[in-house]
């Protein structure tokens, strides 16, 4: 089956954040009205690459998110780099980063904000020793959108 767009409706804070109404993600289709993600969100919170959910189609055809299914144990971690620290607000350098864990991601430089796709298999207190070691010098900042029992067990006590 050919890939889809899935849109979920994104509720504002008081902040203006997220910055857009609505995202759009990529995913396949798996059932009448399932699908699997297919990348990690910039500004969904609560779901990840890989996750099951469901959707309904309005009446132009759009593929709207209605729940989660079911969760793949990938977590999505969204990190913002500051423009006036040492990765100048490049959010590859964000990803390159996080890359010898086998977190990949992508980056979007409108907001100059990465979303991380952590793997259920990385060593995830690594990739929070790095996330936290470049909050305290001013690298970046971070947010985790995704997460899981295992992510919140390998955070130092």
């Amino acid at each position: 089956m050919d890939a889809v767009k899935v849109h979920f409706d994104l509720p504002r804070t008081s902040d203006d954040w997220p910055p857009v109404s609505v995202e759009s993600l990529w995913a396949e289709p798996v059932g009448d009205d399932v699908v699997r993600l297919s990348n990690a969100p910039w500004f969904v919170r609560g779901v990840a690459n890989g996750d099951l959910i469901r959707v309904r189609r309005d009446e132009d055809g759009v593929h709207w998110a209605t729940e989660q299914v079911e969760w793949s144990g990938r977590c999505t971690i969204r990190v913002v780099p500051f423009g006036s620290g040492p990765l100048r607000g490049s959010v590859q350098r964000v990803l390159d980063a996080f890359e010898p864990f086998g977190v990949t991601g992508e980056g979007i430089r409108q907001y100059r904000l990465a979303a991380l796709d952590v793997p259920p298999d990385a060593d995830l207190a690594a990739v929070q020793r790095v996330l936290r070691a470049g909050a305290r010098d001013g690298w970046w900042d971070y947010d985790e959108g995704c997460v899981g029992d295992d992510w919140l067990a390998a955070a130092p006590n």
